[in-house]
């Protein structure tokens, strides 16, 4: 207490002690001044909004990147609150469905997950390409897989328990390729994932395929052995259009990338 009543009286006699055209405003530089476009700021947080909007209901035509001048606004919706609320959101909804399923009959009621953005992020890989600035290259994406350190997106990894708690037969969709298989069951155990009915993933024949068509044959597949599918989750359209659709689909958010 003493040494600040101290510090307050040196402060009170410091401006008699110095000359006084020290304290000339123009003895010093002014200070920096940045003028900020505020208006042209939030019409382009309007533009990258309605353009999420679109992608997220899927009007718009096949797209390889996010615009370039979506790229801030983009990475704060992935890495601040937005993305994660939206994500709650998607998953309470699909476990309110779940909850009201008749799980009576043979046993084959099942739900469908796909992988990536679904159950396992990657955002530790896109934070190093831009959040979606950049056209996807297969190769680096393959190298990130063979690292098998993708954390579990925590809301949709309660879905699923709660799903398997449920009685239905979980079975994982992903547009992965067959030689992954290994490392994405260790990294899916990693990130907490248990207990699944099947694992399919892309097949030689399959390569070449829209991830539409493929989905497609593999969930008529799945009918034809004698799956009911009822619940069906994933971040792309083609995760759960075309046929043999779920009795009900959760599209989860990703205005990162684009599947056709």
């Amino acid at each position: 207490m003493i040494f600040l009543k101290k510090i307050l009286i040196f402060l009170s006699i410091l401006p008699l002690a110095l000359p006084q055209d020290i304290f000339d405003p123009d003895t010093f530089p002014r200070p920096l001044i940045i003028e900020i476009n505020e208006p042209h700021l939030k019409e382009v947080q309007l533009q990258c909004t309605s353009w999420r909007v679109a992608v997220e209901a899927n009007n718009l035509s096949p797209w390889k990147k996010i615009p370039e001048e979506c790229g801030d606004y983009v990475r704060d919706y992935m890495t601040q609150k937005g993305y994660e609320i939206d994500l709650q959101r998607v998953c309470n909804e699909a476990g309110i469905y779940a909850r009201s399923v008749n799980m009576s009959g043979d046993g084959k009621i099942a739900w469908i997950f796909d992988v990536d953005e679904t159950l396992l992020s990657n955002l530790p890989y896109y934070a190093d390409h831009g959040y979606g600035l950049e056209i996807f290259d297969s190769t680096k994406f393959d190298q990130w897989v063979e690292i098998g350190m993708a954390p579990a997106i925590e809301s949709s990894l309660k879905l699923y328990e709660e799903v398997l708690s449920l009685g239905f037969k979980v079975i994982l969709l992903t547009g992965r390729s067959e030689r992954h298989r290994s490392i994405t069951v260790d990294n899916l155990l990693q990130a907490g994932y248990r207990n699944w009915d099947k694992l399919i993933l892309r097949s030689s024949e399959d390569h070449g395929k829209t991830a539409t068509m493929y989905k497609s044959e593999k969930r008529s597949e799945l009918v034809e052995e004698g799956y009911h599918i009822l619940g069906n989750s994933g971040d792309q359209w083609s995760d759960i259009l075309g046929s043999s659709m779920s009795k009900r689909s959760f599209k989860l958010p990703n205005p990162m990338y684009y599947i056709p």
